[in-house]
C-alpha cells in the first residue's frame, strides 16, 4: 500500500483544532535558530538561519 497516493478516508471531527505551535513557541523557536546560527557559522549555522528568516515570514506580524 502506497500512503502517498491513497486517498484518505474516514471520519473527520468538526472540533477546532490547535495550531502546532502557539505564535510564543514559534518565536522562541526562531530565537533558538538566530542563536544556532551565530553559534556554528561553518556548520549548520547557516541553515538555521534560514530556516528561522521562513518561520519568521509566515507568522503574522503582531
Amino acid at each position: 500500500m502506497d500512503h502517498d497516493t491513497e486517498p484518505v478516508t474516514g471520519p473527520y471531527s468538526d472540533e477546532p483544532r490547535l495550531a502546532l505551535l502557539t505564535h510564543a513557541e514559534a518565536r522562541e523557536t526562531i530565537a533558538y535558530l538566530q542563536l544556532l546560527e551565530q553559534l556554528d557559522p561553518g556548520g549548520r549555522g547557516p541553515a538555521a538561519g534560514q530556516l528561522a528568516a521562513d518561520l519568521a515570514r509566515r507568522l503574522p506580524t503582531p
